[in-house]
């Protein structure tokens, strides 16, 4: 029956046989499925808060089953009767099930039920435009936890993808609940943007305190693969100490694990091991200069970044050399990388003796 309707193009399947015959004419021994006795003329319609007005026309809609032949009740039926058990006023949900409330309708009316305020809210689609689905990143909120992604952030960038409050995009949670209104949520799909996530989130990492972000690299450490070795890491130097660095790093980072990364140079161990870039700048003649600054480190009065700055630049301008001439090679010897935090910052965050102790492995 279903392949005939399909074969001629009807979207009603079922043709009515049974609907109005006696059951007493029915085949003994069948075990039967119950059928919603559907309007056949007329139109079913909702006021959708989100896709307006939307209607079907009943000649279209087949005597849905309600109840199989086992005696179960099929999903329709039984959201249905559930929804109206607890008092649901509103159902909010994918724009997919659209087609089910016509379904539903037609079930609340046949009980004679007040059909609830529907809003069917668009999909997230993938960057290209199609369903999301798991090679553009359609994960578990567990995955975007791992990969370093704040609460809020996630939150704000989710709100924003389909709904808008004139041109803010960055609002707190407690914000948008007091701006939002349903009839507000677009009716085009959202395109999900890891890099505009990335955006959103470095704002509440550069807004969240320095004991909040401590918290939560805690809480995502155990969920990284190598989560337990880089706590072993700052285990070993002192929570504190990352504490110290965090102001200049999560003006940096757009994630958690971003955070983690650029905090690498204060839980390394020594000898410090050089990336590529930062063993080609320590030549030779970059190695003499540290050796003769680090003379005159050993002498300073006392360790703050305005001090440490001070005596670098009056280094270089006694040798008649460019601050950077200095400051580069610093920057390799002390973080193994040409990439950092300011390098006086750097210096305060690792302490004197650290500081001293790494430019003695790469003076000569």
């Amino acid at each position: 029956m279903r392949e005939a309707a399909r074969a001629a193009g009807r979207s009603r399947l079922y043709d009515g046989r049974w609907r109005d015959r006696e059951p007493a004419e029915a085949p003994a021994g069948v075990q039967a499925v119950i059928r919603l006795k559907a309007p056949l003329s007329g139109e079913t319609l909702i006021h959708d808060r989100v896709q307006g007005r939307v209607v079907w026309q009943n000649a279209d809609l087949d005597d849905m089953v309600i109840l199989r032949s086992d005696g179960t009740p099929v999903y329709n039926f039984a959201v249905v009767v559930d929804d109206h058990d607890m008092g649901v006023t509103h159902v909010i949900r994918g724009v997919d099930h659209l087609t089910n409330a016509a379904r539903q309708v037609q079930l609340y009316k046949a009980l004679g039920w007040e059909v609830p305020a529907f809003a069917h809210v668009p999909l997230i689609h993938g960057p290209d435009g199609t369903k999301l689905s798991k090679r553009h990143g359609a994960l578990g909120i567990e995955a975007y936890r791992a990969m370093g992604f704040l609460p809020a952030g996630l939150r704000n960038y989710l709100v924003r993808l389909g709904w808008s409050h004139g041109d803010a995009e960055i609002f707190s949670t407690e914000q948008a609940i007091k701006w939002f209104d349903i009839d507000d949520i677009n009716k085009s799909p959202g395109r999900l943007d890891f890099a505009k996530l990335a955006d959103v989130n470095a704002h509440y990492i550069r807004q969240a305190s320095d004991a909040e972000l401590i918290r939560r690299l805690k809480d995502v450490l155990p969920e990284l693969e190598a989560g337990a070795a880089i706590a072993a890491r700052i285990e070993r130097v002192g929570w504190d100490k990352l504490a110290k660095a965090l102001p200049t790093l999560k003006g940096r980072a757009k994630t958690l694990t971003e955070l983690l990364d650029g905090a690498g140079y204060v839980t390394a161990a020594r000898p410090l091991k050089l990336d590529d870039r930062a063993a080609k700048l320590l030549d030779a003649q970059a190695r003499a200069r540290l050796a003769r600054l680090l003379g005159r480190l050993e002498a300073a009065p006392d360790w703050q970044a305005a001090t440490l700055e001070a005596m670098v630049r009056a280094q270089a301008e006694g040798s008649g050399e460019k601050l950077g001439a200095i400051a580069q090679p610093l920057r390799a010897a002390l973080t193994g990388s040409t990439v950092s935090p300011p390098i006086f910052d750097v210096m305060a965050v690792l302490g004197r003796e650290e500081t001293l102790a790494r430019l003695r492995d790469q003076a000569r």
